[in-house]
């Protein structure tokens, strides 16, 4: 299915006359520096394509004959390379292997086009360009010493050797002819035709080997059956393995906007057929771009509009949409995710995702957040490397399923609130925990339990959420009895409060008192302490032991009760 789903992207775009995607026996290759030939085969020099600056510089990207697998051994392109095959140099101390390279670059152009005139004035500059002439090109230093990829053009000519009509032509008689003696059923579009033993290497995945990876691989005894070696064991066409391999590549692309980066997985994304939601996805999940911050929360209002007055469902709606999550596994990928349904379907629940997540909150925090921010919050050290490999996948896929949250969530947020002592109860996390047991409830509905509000509720009758307002009244009065104290009770007793109550609430209470003792304003203390009497009237006791989804509540508690203290004037 996942196979068969690129091969039919790949038709899509290869029939779209304003796409770049590669034909059959090509690939979209960044080639750093042309080598510019005269018609007598001498050099006129060398061009740099690279724009921009410093590390941002990028090569200019060409349509060349498909490279080769490398392996350990020697294997050269056709018309382009590394400037180790294409002038045999050697910066690594193995001179013989960069003869070899250099003679099977040279020995391919000869037997495969070197009755082609143009081909003819290459190999003779191949074979008398000598180290002196290269030296003298400003740009050879760089080349010798990080060995990027080359290509030729004439200098009569704006496109590269490798386009020149002969050279497509002679390509083109190549590749009929070109067959090896495997032939088989095609588990990707059911016709009998000659089998890809070995899959190109799939290229971009986070992760991966800079090489590429595979996703379709046999390499041990181990995982061979029947007898077949290699790509046989899961027989896939020459056409077909071309096409979905080059619809993951073009999709993995540096320049691609339908890719994203979740937790461990490199998301790709497509529809059916072109669709406005195809080219918006991105912005509902990734962070909002540094010279554009807006741009996100711009596509998720319209997601809003869309969905809401039934735009999706009237344009686009029924068209079918795929999301694939892809992981590094070694030398191969792994399926971390696979979604398949509709535009209308993916759009409705990104929707509901979005809505589990509004809560109250400060207004320099962000209206939406994306789920890379939802990781790295709950992560260590808020960072993005630190993100367990698997939630992101599970994250994901709830999300895209409309299911509920994976427990596993819950568990690192309520861990993350617990270790972090300076900024416990982020609004991000509040959101979180809200979004969770929300979601949680509606799918095991609990008489006993009351949905969580998106601002202060005092009539919720959870009593982890009860005393997470009472710890965040017993703080209050500590801020307010010494003004700019450095370290308040939730740097010392929260862990304690939120999971065992019963072990610190009473010497919190009995604090309190020598607090309020040292407010000047008597108002005040009488308000904070009909507030105490409210929260103190709906708990029967201190609890031993919070479960985690009462913990949750605690927390909740404690962050609404902290944001109204800003937003009302209950307490003044």
């Amino acid at each position: 299915m996942i196979l068969q789903a690129l091969k039919e992207y790949y038709d899509r775009k290869a029939a779209d006359p304003d796409s770049d995607i590669a034909p059959e026996g090509w690939e979209q290759k960044e080639i750093p520096f042309i080598i510019v030939l005269n018609s007598d085969g001498t050099l006129v020099g060398i061009e740099d394509t690279r724009e921009g600056e410093g590390k941002g510089k990028r090569a200019k990207t060409f349509l060349v004959p498909q490279g080769v697998k490398k392996t350990s051994g020697i294997a050269a392109n056709l018309l382009w390379d590394n400037a180790g095959y294409v002038f045999g140099i050697d910066n690594k101390g193995n001179n013989e292997r960069s003869i070899l390279q250099n003679k099977a670059f040279i020995d391919r152009l000869v037997n495969e086009l070197g009755d082609i005139p143009v081909i003819q004035t290459l190999i003779s500059f191949l074979q008398s360009i000598t180290a002196d002439r290269l030296l003298k090109e400003s740009c050879w230093e760089e080349i010798f010493e990080k060995n990027p990829n080359v290509s030729f053009r004439m200098s009569n000519n704006t496109f590269l050797v490798c386009r020149h009509p002969d050279v497509v032509s002679k390509l083109s008689s190549l590749t009929s002819i070109n067959q090896n003696d495997i032939s088989g059923i095609c588990l990707v579009t059911g016709e009998n035709t000659e089998i890809k033993p070995l899959h190109t290497s799939i290229k971009g995945v986070y992760g991966a080997q800079t090489a590429g990876a595979n996703i379709v691989s046999f390499n041990l005894d181990a995982f061979r059956s029947y007898g077949k070696v290699q790509g046989l064991n899961a027989p896939v066409g020459v056409e077909a393995e071309f096409a979905y391999t080059t619809a993951v590549n073009t999709l993995l692309g540096r320049d691609s906007k339908q890719r994203l980066l979740i937790g461990d997985a490199t998301t790709v994304f497509w529809s059916e057929k072109k669709s406005l939601f195809e080219s918006d996805f991105a912005f509902f999940f990734k962070e909002p771009d540094k010279d554009d911050p807006d741009a996100g929360t711009q596509k998720v209002r319209a997601l809003f509009d869309s969905v809401n007055t039934g735009a999706y469902r009237e344009d686009d709606g029924d068209m079918r949409f795929y999301i694939l999550g892809l992981a590094p596994n070694a030398a191969r990928i792994a399926i971390r995710f696979w979604q398949v349904g509709t535009i209308f379907e993916f759009a409705e629940r990104i929707k509901e995702y979005f809505e589990d997540f509004t809560i109250i909150k400060p207004p320099n925090e962000p209206e939406y957040y994306s789920i890379w921010r939802v990781l790295v919050n709950i992560a260590t050290q808020d960072k993005s490397e630190n993100i367990p490999p698997n939630l992101a996948g599970d994250f994901m896929r709830s999300i895209l399923n409309g299911t509920p949250y994976p427990a596993t969530l819950l568990q690192a947020v309520i861990r993350r609130i617990r270790s972090d002592s300076e900024y416990r109860v982020k609004p991000i996390r509040a959101a979180l925990i809200k979004a969770y047991l929300n979601r949680y409830n509606r799918f095991y509905p609990n008489k006993k339990q009351k949905e969580v509000s998106m601002e202060l509720d005092p009539l919720q009758p959870s009593t982890g959420y009860q005393l997470g307002r009472l710890f965040a009244v017993l703080e209050k009065i500590q801020e307010e009895a010494n003004p700019g104290i450095n370290a308040t009770i939730r740097e010392r007793y929260y862990g304690a409060a939120c999971a065992t109550p019963v072990t610190v609430f009473t010497n919190l209470l009995r604090l309190k008192n020598h607090h309020l003792a040292k407010l000047e304003n008597k108002g005040r203390v009488v308000n904070f302490e009909r507030l105490l009497g409210e929260i103190m009237g709906k708990l029967q006791d201190f609890p031993a032991h919070l479960d985690l989804h009462e913990q949750g509540r605690f927390a909740i508690g404690y962050y609404h009760q902290r944001q109204a203290f800003f937003t009302t004037k209950d307490i003044n």
